[in-house]
């Protein structure tokens, strides 16, 4: 009887051991890792700032004062390139897999930092780009589960080439039937709490004058227009203006999926940024980047204090003619990297500040599912060896029992 009864407390150690394993490396590991993380305070700004960023002293007043001078700065989640498998390129494993890590990851931040705004920065899904109306349908649930939300925060999604197609493939279904689960055109200007947020469809900026590009920079003109008007005093120049949208007097946050030109990522640095042996591969414009040319009408028309992309999976800072920040934002999917990240922003009708939250390393929840499984043998082999010796030893005093 007692060795019937250690037989199952084994059991039932070995069960509590692998449940609280699974737990951890399923559930718990969000926690301590988020916590880790806060969000970034606003300094003052520097003398000459407004002017770096084509703002006057006198509209960053009344920005601050349209904003509320005293109120708190505006606290965003900035993530990219989701990819969400699809029905043909993504098997069964790998989509619960990643899919489940992105719903833990994102539910625990959520609950933890309580952002009032989160942006996707397009590639939501993997195969937007040719899934029929049922994968599509299916794909947009899943999204919708992962990624819910209460009504304290604000989910904004821009489009990436995944979600309609690289150029050649776009066409206005595509682009349409994104718009319409999203609710919003894919080029516009959100504005909250006195800050401008520009966000680009950069999927079509080819600028070879095909009906969606054609579309897409019209808007992005009239957009110009109306922030530039915004940012003039003078009544002479507001005499032009006439009919134009107002907005608060303050350069936007520009936020699309391509990143703006640059030649490749061999200025990138940090744990997040590509692998040392990619980071001096060209880029392709038009694929890889925004064209030249794109990039300088973007950066012209509407002079923006910062932007955000994604799209190259990793992270990246670049300063593009001196004085327009550029962050590429790496993937939240740990399909494309081992160490997903995403931006805590603080923002101001005059300033911002940044800070990089990572999430768990996928080799790390290996490694503890590796330790454990080779501690939980030892401790199996240990135990069947003892026993194994403890039988033996009734075996042998059960034949030397005394007549």
């Amino acid at each position: 009887m007692p060795l019937f009864s250690a037989r199952w407390v084994t059991v039932l150690v070995l069960i509590a051991v692998v449940a609280g394993v699974f737990l951890f490396c399923e559930y718990l590991i969000y926690f301590p890792t988020i916590l880790q993380c806060a969000w970034p305070q606003i300094g003052a700004v520097r003398a000459g700032e407004e002017a770096a960023h084509g703002l006057p002293a006198a509209a960053a007043a009344a920005a601050a004062a349209a904003a509320g001078s005293s109120s708190a700065p505006l606290r965003a989640m900035v993530l990219s390139d989701t990819h969400l498998l699809g029905a043909v390129g993504g098997h069964w494993f790998d989509k619960l897999r990643r899919e489940w890590q992105m719903e833990r990851a994102f539910q625990t931040a959520l609950w933890l930092l309580r952002p009032e705004m989160v942006f996707i920065l397009g590639d939501i899904f993997d195969e937007g780009k040719w899934s029929s109306a049922k994968d599509w349908d299916e794909d947009v649930r899943r999204f919708n589960r992962i990624f819910r939300h209460s009504t304290d925060t604000e989910l904004v999604v821009l489009v990436g080439n995944h979600d309609i197609g690289f150029h050649f493939e776009m066409d206005w279904f595509k682009l349409q039937r994104f718009e319409r689960v999203f609710n919003a055109t894919s080029t516009r200007i959100v504005t909250k709490k006195g800050i401008n947020f520009l966000l680009v469809n950069s999927v079509a900026l080819h600028g070879d004058g095909c009906p969606i590009c054609l579309s897409v920079e019209k808007e992005l003109i009239k957009l110009s227009r109306d922030l530039n008007c915004s940012l003039q005093s003078s009544g002479s120049t507001r005499d032009s203006c006439e009919g134009s949208h107002s907005y608060p007097p303050t350069p936007p946050i520009m936020l699309q999926h391509y990143p703006l030109y640059r030649v490749s990522d061999a200025g990138c640095t940090g744990e997040d940024a590509a692998p040392p042996e990619e980071r001096h591969l060209l880029f392709r414009e038009k694929y890889d980047v925004l064209s030249k040319e794109s990039s300088q009408r973007l950066l012209q028309w509407f002079k923006p204090r910062l932007i955000l992309s994604g799209h190259t999976h990793s992270g990246c800072e670049v300063l593009h003619d001196n004085k327009y920040p550029e962050i590429s934002v790496p993937s939240f999917n740990w399909r494309n990297r081992n160490n997903p990240s995403f931006i805590l922003a603080s923002f101001s009708a005059g300033g911002y500040s940044l800070s990089k939250c990572f999430l768990p390393e996928e080799s790390t929840v290996i490694a503890v599912y590796c330790s454990a499984g080779a501690c939980l043998l030892f401790l199996f082999t240990a135990h069947c060896l003892w026993i194994k010796g403890l039988l033996q030893c009734l075996s042998l005093i059960g034949k030397h029992k005394p007549l």
